[in-house]
């Protein structure tokens, strides 16, 4: 079987190629059309789900954001970083359980990753689970992140966690991490 390229140009009418836009490109949309092949070096591009979801995050679109998130995390199932992203999202639309999870499985992932250990101390301490929180604060400040901005998160954990030490009630929910 010929193609239509090969036929249309044994034609001698229809030797001139300026009105065959295939001939030029043998890959072009005709010739992938009827031949359902596409060039081997063209690749689809994947959408960045992970910068995507942080983007709707800080536009405060929390839901979206966690649809970006699990996107994300289908493409790359392992991979701590989008789980504590995630479970920030839940924290800000109030899904402390499924925050919870989140940072659970980061920690699973990746045990040294303290803003994991951050957040789910003070998730924690919201359901009263002292001693849980208490745990996770000195994981947080075995290996504190060292940016100049963690600064203020590293007071409040050692501040809460003297707190936590001192069988005081009164105890301050922390910021997200």
């Amino acid at each position: 079987m010929h193609s239509f390229a090969a036929w249309a140009t044994s034609r001698p009418a229809c030797r001139d190629t300026r009105f065959l836009p295939f001939r030029r490109n043998p890959m072009s949309w005709w010739s992938r059309l009827v031949s359902g092949k596409s060039q081997s070096n063209v690749k689809p591009q994947r959408l960045d789900y992970l910068s995507e979801a942080l983007a709707l995050e800080r536009q405060g679109d929390f839901d979206a954001a966690l649809t970006s998130y699990r996107l994300a995390l289908r493409d790359r199932p392992n991979d701590p970083k989008i789980l504590q992203n995630m479970a920030i999202a839940f924290s800000k639309t109030g899904r402390l359980d499924d925050a919870i999870r989140c940072y659970r499985r980061s920690l699973e992932l990746a045990p040294q990753l303290s803003g994991s250990h951050y957040g789910l101390a003070f998730l924690l301490l919201k359901r009263n689970d002292r001693m849980g929180a208490e745990k996770h604060l000195e994981a947080f400040l075995a290996k504190p992140p060292g940016s100049p901005e963690a600064e203020r998160w590293v007071r409040h954990a050692q501040m809460t966690l003297e707190e936590l030490r001192s069988g005081v009630d009164t105890i301050s929910e922390g910021p997200e991490p």
